[in-house]
């Protein structure tokens, strides 16, 4: 599914959108083509070039939620880089998983504090102890992500969404 980085007027990235939201911006008047690649769109009255980066006219206010994401699976595997937290083994999406670190059966949440990316092999080997407990180590401590930084962690995808991401 093509995805197209939306900026803010200021060219801060809000988020990623599909094509199909994409094209309602443009053709609404509400934002600018600021990159395309080189695969045409065509439809009824012409053509164009598919979007990859859209700019909004105007200045969106980005509200506490946006820093304050909820958790979910897509979100959990960007937050970490789509490697295993225990073995970083990178199996791809498909065949990850999640893996809460206090396992529910002890009391734990899905929270982003609990929560992360894990091998089958992993999983199963921790199955419902603590890290501890399964002699495993967590490669980093799970934290919680603002929207900004889940995006800015997707723009290594395109070589021109990087040029919009934030140093540090």
């Amino acid at each position: 599914m093509a995805e197209v980085l939306i900026l803010n007027a200021s060219y801060e990235p809000l988020q990623l959108v599909s094509l199909a939201r994409a094209m309602r911006l443009i053709v609404t008047g509400k934002a600018e083509v600021l990159e395309t690649t080189d695969r045409p769109l065509r439809f009824a009255t012409g053509a164009m070039a598919e979007p990859l980066v859209l700019r909004l006219f105007t200045y969106v206010m980005t509200r506490r939620r946006l820093h304050r994401p909820a958790v979910s699976r897509g979100r959990v595997f960007t937050r970490d880089r789509e490697a295993c937290q225990y073995c970083g083994a990178t199996p791809g999406r498909a065949r990850l998983t999640l893996d809460h670190v206090l396992p529910r059966a002890q009391g734990g949440a899905t929270t982003w504090e609990n929560i992360v990316a894990c091998c089958g092999p992993c999983n199963a080997r921790k199955a419902d102890r603590t890290p501890e407990q399964a002699g495993m180590r967590l490669r980093s401590a799970p934290r919680q992500p603002t929207v900004l930084r889940l995006v800015s962690a997707d723009l290594d995808r395109h070589a021109a969404w990087a040029r919009y991401g934030f140093c540090g």
